[in-house]
């Protein structure tokens, strides 16, 4: 009778260049939704942990950061393996015993990878029962470099989510452009949208409980298309602080800190490029 592939993956384990294991499969699953915007993504393994890129347009990027802290246990025996993978059948296979929290139960995963070409083996285990997943991994493109240096960063804020996620529910998403005005004087942060039932804004003076930092060099107006910035909505329900910087071109980086179940902190950042057609006057 042919093992299991379980049984088989054990006792193979020194065939694989990267080895994961997690307690709780949706530790990864809860990071990885808030940035499945496009359907498949770009996976960055180095002995740090992991880096899950996911691109639109030339436009938008996001990264998932699960540090090598997150895992149990983290083997790698390359400085860096990079793949691309179908991220909504990654996200299937890890919620295959369901996503919802349940009493006394939690689903286990072990991740394994044999290099170049090879798929992506994912074996999960709840209560006892073990489900094996094997996911084709493809020939990774080239990520674009946004080229943020913090050297650049012009302003920077770092605020709770609470009253961003409001400001977000607010605001008119029928308008094309979301705008960011940052600066030294008031209104100090103010958020802008341009839509059917005409303008709305929120400010966020500097002194707010919510700010937690707040460093402006100069007064800072950027429209970013509202479509590119609503997958970065995903990551804001799920954070607790945001980091939002510009750089001199006008580049936004929103940075959001979401605490995993057990307390551990992980990184989503989403990078935007400003709209090109922000000279235009507004009809």
């Amino acid at each position: 009778m042919p093992m299991a592939l379980s049984t088989q993956v054990a006792s193979e384990d020194e065939q694989f260049v990267l080895i994961a294991k997690i307690d709780s499969a949706r530790n990864v699953s809860n990071i990885l939704k808030a940035i499945h915007f496009k359907e498949t993504a770009t996976v960055f393994a180095s002995p740090m942990g992991l880096k899950v890129t996911v691109e639109d347009a030339k436009c938008i990027q996001a990264n998932a950061f699960i540090q090598e802290g997150i895992f149990q246990e983290f083997t790698i025996k390359e400085e860096q393996l990079t793949f691309k993978i179908n991220l909504t059948v990654l996200l299937e296979c890890l919620t295959i015993f369901g996503s919802g929290p349940v009493a006394g139960s939690a689903t286990s995963l072990k991740m394994c990878y044999a290099g170049y070409g090879s798929p992506l083996l994912l074996i999960l285990e709840e209560d006892g029962v073990l489900t094996d997943c094997s996911i084709k991994t493809l020939d990774p493109d080239e990520v674009l470099d946004f080229n943020f240096s913090s050297t650049n960063v012009i302003n920077k804020i770092i605020m709770k989510t609470e009253c961003l996620k409001e400001a977000f529910s607010e605001l008119d998403m029928t308008s094309d452009v979301l705008e960011f005005l940052m600066s030294p004087d008031t209104p100090h942060f103010r958020l802008s949208t341009f839509g059917n039932a005409g303008s709305t804004f929120s400010d966020f003076p500097k002194d707010s409980d919510m700010m937690e930092s707040f460093q402006c060099a100069q007064t800072q107006t950027n429209r970013y298309k509202v479509s590119l910035l609503k997958p970065s909505v995903k990551a804001l329900a799920l954070s607790s602080r945001v980091s939002i910087r510009t750089d001199n071109r006008g580049f936004l980086s929103l940075q959001y800190m979401i605490k995993n179940e057990d307390g551990q902190v992980c990184f989503v950042e989403y990078y935007c490029a400003p709209d090109e057609d922000i000279d235009e006057p507004e009809h």
